[in-house]
């Protein structure tokens, strides 16, 4: 059923029985997961995966690591 026939159908529904089907869609909205927490948690665990022990590089150890990989990339 499309949402325009859903609204035709709303209508010819007598009015005291109306709030039923609002009730039932707040209600299965209300059921579903988020999936926003599910984002979240999957973004935490991931940001401890990189996580280590050791501190960050510092910006001339990252340019030395550059210069390295282009190295072995076009030599």
């Amino acid at each position: 059923m499309s949402l325009q026939e859903l609204k035709k159908q709303a209508f010819q529904i007598p009015k005291s029985d109306r709030l039923e089907p609002v009730r039932a869609i707040i209600e299965s909205l209300q059921n579903q997961p988020s999936q926003k927490s599910e984002r979240t948690s999957i973004i935490k665990q991931m940001k401890g995966l990189l996580k280590t022990n050791q501190p960050a590089p510092t910006d001339e150890q990252v340019k030395a690591m550059l210069e390295e990989h282009r190295v072995e990339k076009y030599f």
